[in-house]
C-alpha cells in the first residue's frame, strides 16, 4: 500500500512538471510513422486513489503530444490487478477527445499485481486484427507498475516480443529492476526506467516522446547492426537478411546452415547457402531432374565405347564384356569365339561343330549319332527300316529316299509312284549366306541343296535348276542354263564359297524375279517357275514387295527357315497352302528331314504349258540315258557297299557274343 501511495505521489509529480513544460512543447504532435500504442496500467490495492489520478493525469499528457487518428497513432489503454479489464481497444477512439474521456471513465480495481496476466491478454487480444491492430504498424506496449508482480513475466513477455510487441517498462518506487528487465524488449537501457520517486516520472515522459517522435536512430546513431536496423519509435532492432539468424547481442547474424542441420533432401551431396541449399553429386553421377537424386552416368549411351559385344557402365567409366562363349582380346574391346573344336577340347568322334563356347557332335555322311551325343554308327536305312518305297530305295548319310522308273512321279507321300508325264520345272534356290549362319553349317546347306537336286528329274529337257546366294548383297552362282545333269549341279553346289555379312532377303526376291526366271538366264515359257528361299533369321529389308511380286508372276514359292528364321516373314514369302510350301527346323542338323518332305514335282495337269516328248533316238536322249544309266550304278554300288559293312557288322557282333 506503501509502494501505491508512492506511486500515486510520483505521477501527480509528473502530472504538475509536465503543466509546467513549456506549453509549445506539449502541443507539439508526434510525426515519426502510424503506431499501435497500449498502455498497460497497475492498477492494484497498492495505488491509492490520489496516486491513480496522477497517473491518469500522466497517460493524458503523453497522448497529446501524439498524432492520434485511425491512420496515424491508435490508442489502447487496459488497466490490471488480479484480473486484466480493457478500457477501449485500438480501434474504439480515432480522436484525442473520445481517448481523455476513456482514461478519466477508469474506475482501478484495486487487488492484486497479474502483471504476467494483463501481458498475455495484450498479446492475445489487443494486438489482434479485430481489436484494431494493423499489420506492419509497430506494436508498442507500455507497462507502469509500483511493485513486484504476483506471477511469472519472463516467459509471457518473450512470447509477446517474439510476435513483434516493443515493451516499454516504468517501474515507480519499489517496483523489482529484474522483472522490469525481463518484460522490457532489448537494449534495456532504452526501455526500461526505475522511477525514484514521483517527482522524476516526468522524465519517462521526456523520454518516451522523444524515442517515439524523435530521430531515426537507424540513421542518425551508431546501432551497430551487421545487416539490416529497422527503426521504431524511440528505437530501433537489428534484423538479418535472408537465410541467416539474429544471434544473441541482438546485432550480428549467422548464416542458416540447412545442410549442416540435416534439413534437407539431396541424394548426395548438399550445398550450403544462407538459408537455402542446391544438390549436388558425387563424380560419375548426374543430377536428375528433379534437382535432388543422381543417377550414374551411361558412359555407353554415348556411343563411343566401340564394344563389340556387349558395354557394360561402371562409376566413372565402363568396360566391355562379352557375351557367353565369347573371350574379351587384349584391346579390351572385341570379342573372340571360344572355339573348343578348335582347341580340341571335345570327345566328338567324327566331326565336332563349334558354337561359342561349347560344342555339339556330329557324323560323317553314312553314319549317325549314338545315343551317347559323341560317338557314330555306321546306318543302311534302306536295309535296317521299313521304307515303304514301292519302287526303289536309295539310302544317304543317316537317310534315304524313294525313287520311281522313268516317266513317272514321286507321290506325295514320298514313296508311291505316279502316273504323272511330266516332272519338268524350273526350280530357282536362294540360299542364305549371311553370317549368322556359319561356315560348318553352310556346308550343311549346301548338302540340304544337292538333296533336294537327287529328288529331281535333271536335264536340258526336264527339270532345270538355279542357285543364288545372298546376303548383303546377291550373286548368283549358277543361272537355269548353265548345268543339265544332277552330277555337274551337286558338284557346283560343294564349290560354292560361303559369302557371310548381312541377311537381305527382299533384294534376293527381287533378283530372282527379274533375273533368275529370264530367259537370258534360261527360265523356259510354259514351264512351271518353283522359287525355293532357304533363311536362318530376319530380313534386313522388306519382303513384302517382291514376295508378293513373285507369286504375281507366277511363281510357286517354297520358304524353308532354320534356327532364327521369323515364321511371319517365311508365311508372306511360301505359296498357298502353306502347310505345303512352308517348312521350319530349329537347328540345321534336321534340315535334310525337310529335304524329303519338299515336294517340287508338277504333274503335266498343273502345268500351263504342253509337255515336250522326247524322240528316243535322238543323241541327246541317248546322252540323257547313258547319264542316268551311271547315275543308277553308282547309286547300286553305293547300296551293295552299304549292305557289305552291314554284313561285316553283324558278322563282328556273332563273333563277339560267342
Amino acid at each position: 500500500m506503501r509502494q501505491l501511495c508512492v506511486c500515486v505521489s510520483v505521477l501527480l509529480v509528473l502530472a504538475t512538471l509536465a503543466v509546467a513544460r513549456p506549453k509549445a512543447a506539449l502541443e507539439q504532435k508526434c510525426k515519426s510513422g502510424p503506431v499501435d500504442l497500449v498502455f498497460i496500467i497497475d492498477s492494484s490495492r497498492s495505488v491509492r486513489p490520489h496516486e491513480f489520478e496522477t497517473m491518469r493525469k500522466f497517460m493524458i499528457d503523453i497522448i497529446h503530444t501524439l498524432d492520434v487518428g485511425s491512420n496515424s497513432t491508435r490508442v489502447g489503454l487496459v488497466q490490471y490487478s488480479s484480473q486484466v479489464q480493457n478500457e477501449f481497444s485500438l480501434k474504439t477512439h480515432a480522436k484525442l477527445q473520445g481517448m481523455v474521456k476513456g482514461i478519466n471513465e477508469i474506475i482501478p480495481l484495486a487487488q492484486g499485481t497479474m502483471t504476467g496476466l494483463a501481458i498475455k491478454y495484450v498479446m492475445n487480444h489487443a494486438f489482434t486484427a479485430a481489436e484494431g491492430d494493423r499489420p506492419k504498424v509497430p506494436n508498442v506496449a507500455v507497462i507502469v507498475t509500483d511493485g513486484r508482480p504476483q506471477d511469472r513475466v519472463a516467459e509471457v513477455a518473450a512470447e509477446a516480443r517474439d510476435k513483434g510487441i516493443e515493451i516499454y517498462t516504468v517501474g515507480v518506487a519499489r517496483a523489482d529492476m529484474t522483472s522490469l528487465r525481463a518484460m522490457a524488449s532489448p537494449p534495456f537501457e532504452d526501455h526500461v526506467f526505475l522511477v525514484e520517486s514521483f517527482d522524476l516520472i516526468h522524465q519517462f515522459g521526456l523520454q518516451f516522446q522523444d524515442k517515439l517522435c524523435g530521430m531515426d536512430l537507424c540513421l542518425e546513431s551508431d546501432h551497430g547492426c551487421e545487416h539490416l536496423c529497422e527503426s521504431s519509435p524511440g528505437s530501433f532492432h537489428c534484423l538479418c537478411q535472408p537465410g541467416y539468424t539474429l544471434n544473441k547481442d541482438a546485432k550480428t547474424c549467422t548464416a542458416i546452415d540447412l545442410c549442416a542441420e540435416g534439413k534437407h533432401d539431396c541424394d548426395q551431396i548438399c550445398i550450403p547457402s544462407p538459408g537455402d541449399f542446391t544438390c549436388g553429386c558425387n563424380i560419375g553421377y548426374t543430377l536428375n531432374n528433379d534437382k535432388k537424386t543422381c543417377t550414374m552416368i551411361d558412359y555407353c549411351s554415348f556411343g563411343n565405347h566401340s564394344c563389340q559385344h556387349e558395354c557394360v557402365d561402371v562409376l566413372n567409366g565402363y568396360f566391355c564384356r562379352c557375351a557367353e562363349g565369347y573371350m574379351l582380346q587384349e584391346d579390351g574391346k572385341t570379342c573372340q569365339m571360344m572355339d573348343l573344336c578348335g582347341e580340341g577340347k571335345h570327345d566328338c568322334e567324327q566331326i565336332c561343330i563349334a558354337s561359342p563356347g561349347v560344342f555339339t557332335c556330329n557324323c560323317n555322311a553314312g553314319y549317325i549319332l549314338n545315343n551317347d551325343k559323341k560317338t557314330c554308327t555306321n546306318l543302311d536305312l534302306c536295309n535296317t527300316v521299313v521304307h515303304g518305297c514301292e519302287h526303289q530305295c536309295v539310302s544317304t548319310p543317316g537317310s534315304y529316299y524313294c525313287i520311281c522308273p522313268e516317266a513317272q512321279l514321286l507321290a506325295e507321300d514320298g514313296k508311291g509312284c505316279g502316273t504323272c508325264r511330266s516332272a519338268n520345272i524350273d526350280l530357282v534356290l536362294l540360299i542364305d549366306g549371311s553370317k549368322s549362319v556359319r561356315p560348318q553349317n553352310f556346308e550343311l546347306v549346301k548338302q540340304f541343296v544337292n538333296q533336294v537336286v537327287d529328288s529331281l528329274d535333271v536335264s536340258a529337257h526336264g527339270t532345270r535348276v538355279g542357285l543364288v546366294q545372298y546376303s548383303s548383297r546377291v550373286r548368283t552362282e549358277f543361272s537355269l542354263n548353265m548345268y543339265q545333269t544332277a552330277v555337274d549341279i551337286k558338284k557346283a553346289v560343294m564349290n560354292v564359297e560361303y559369302m557371310e555379312k548381312g541377311t537381305m532377303t527382299g533384294l534376293a526376291l527381287k533378283h530372282m524375279v527379274e533375273n533368275s526366271f529370264s530367259e537370258a538366264e534360261g527360265a523356259r515359257k510354259n514351264v512351271p517357275r518353283v522359287g525355293l528361299v532357304f533363311t536362318d533369321g530376319r530380313s534386313q529389308d522388306d519382303i513384302t514387295e517382291w514376295a508378293k511380286k513373285a507369286k504375281e508372276a507366277g511363281i510357286t514359292m517354297y520358304a524353308v527357315g532354320v534356327g532364327k528364321a521369323v515364321e511371319d516373314e517365311l508365311r508372306e514369302i511360301a505359296s498357298e497352302p502353306h502347310d505345303k510350301h512352308f517348312f521350319y527346323t530349329t537347328d540345321f542338323t534336321f534340315i535334310n528331314q525337310i529335304a524329303e518332305n519338299l515336294k517340287l514335282n508338277i504333274c503335266a495337269e498343273e502345268s500351263q504349258g504342253e509337255i515336250e516328248v522326247k524322240n528316243p533316238c535322238a543323241c541327246e536322249s541317248l546322252v540323257e540315258f547313258q547319264q542316268a544309266t551311271m547315275t543308277t550304278l553308282e547309286q547300286l554300288t553305293t547300296k551293295l557297299a552299304g549292305m557289305t559293312a552291314r554284313l561285316e557288322d553283324l558278322e563282328n557282333q556273332l563273333l563277339s557274343r560267342k
